[in-house]
């Protein structure tokens, strides 16, 4: 498997398996080998394309259209057919929605979604689908509120722009300060035209230190327009966070009542930070209800347990 989203990975690989991971001489975006920023256990091993063959691999997990390409060439083996393979996709999808055609619906591969939305949305034709829900390493209840101020986890908001919400940054601003994290949010206060004491930045925190920063503002929000269900989201929820979030995509379906408030409407979602911001025992009180919801729905045994099962489908 290749190391492309590091939350997701940093779960995958607690599980009871050996995983390869290709390793480039400029860790770019084909060879990032093994992660810097998440605990991963010593059994996730950096091998060089130029040695994959030397490894016995059981089964490949591609994330991405074109490792169907660097499989063939790197393992000359092709997916599906001279090596287990399965589909993973972390999308929702981009294009002429709803009928956006999976780009390995034709290649006799299961797919599988991350969420039920983007299982939903995408035309993956003849292929076998299923649906593994996230998986998040617990990392405590760790809120206590003590900033009056709103998190934010994304990353590239200004290059990705209204796919994460960006836009909607500067009128939850008036509800709370902004802490945003993540990677490529330099310059954001700037480009949303905030202040910087309404715009903080933290760029690319190691996530235990994210996790015990985020802990300490008060709400989470979520701004997320059209991407699949960030990562992000459920670790609030695990840190006991309540969480305001943009209703689109599987969004929904993550906040449940009582956890935190889900609207389209904008005005709604500045006015529920307003209040988490300024009513510390609501926001409490939704903070536990919304890592109880999540513990419930998104554990990491569950997710684990799910992929071992997929995983022995595609094997056998």
């Amino acid at each position: 498997m290749w190391h492309v989203h590091g939350s997701w990975a940093t779960t995958f690989v607690q599980g009871d398996h050996h995983y390869v991971v290709p390793v480039l001489p400029d860790r770019g975006p084909d060879g990032v080998g093994r992660a810097r920023t998440w605990d991963w256990p010593q059994s996730v091993v950096e091998v060089a394309p130029e040695h994959l063959r030397e490894q016995r691999i059981d089964a490949v997990v591609l994330q991405r259209p074109h490792e169907y390409d660097l499989v063939r060439s790197w393992l000359g083996a092709t997916p599906g057919e001279d090596v287990p393979a399965v589909y993973l996709e972390h999308n929702a999808p981009d294009g002429d929605v709803p009928l956006t055609r999976h780009p390995m619906a034709d290649r006799n591969l299961p797919i599988v979604h991350v969420t039920h939305f983007n299982a939903l949305m995408w035309d993956c034709g003849p292929a076998s689908t299923t649906v593994v829900e996230h998986g998040v390493l617990d990392p405590g209840a760790r809120w206590t509120g003590e900033l009056r101020r709103c998190g934010v986890v994304v990353n590239e908001p200004i290059r990705r722009g209204r796919h994460t919400g960006t836009d909607l940054l500067a009128g939850v601003a008036e509800a709370a300060p902004l802490d945003v994290f993540g990677m490529g949010v330099r310059g954001l206060a700037e480009q949303v035209g905030l202040s910087p004491d309404r715009c903080a930045v933290h760029e690319d925190l190691p996530q235990e230190r994210m996790h015990a920063e985020l802990a300490r503002r008060a709400v989470y929000f979520h701004p997320m327009r059209w991407t699949s269900l960030g990562l992000s989201l459920l670790e609030a929820m695990h840190l006991a966070m309540p969480v305001v979030a943009v209703a689109s995509t599987e969004a929904a379906r993550a906040v449940v009542p009582g956890t935190g408030v889900v609207s389209a409407s904008a005005a709604e979602l500045r006015e529920a930070v307003r209040r988490y911001a300024h009513d510390h025992e609501a926001a409490r009180d939704a903070g536990l209800a919304a890592r109880e919801a999540a513990l419930a729905r998104y554990g990491s045994e569950r997710f684990l347990q799910d992929w071992d099962a997929v995983l022995k489908e595609v094997v056998s």
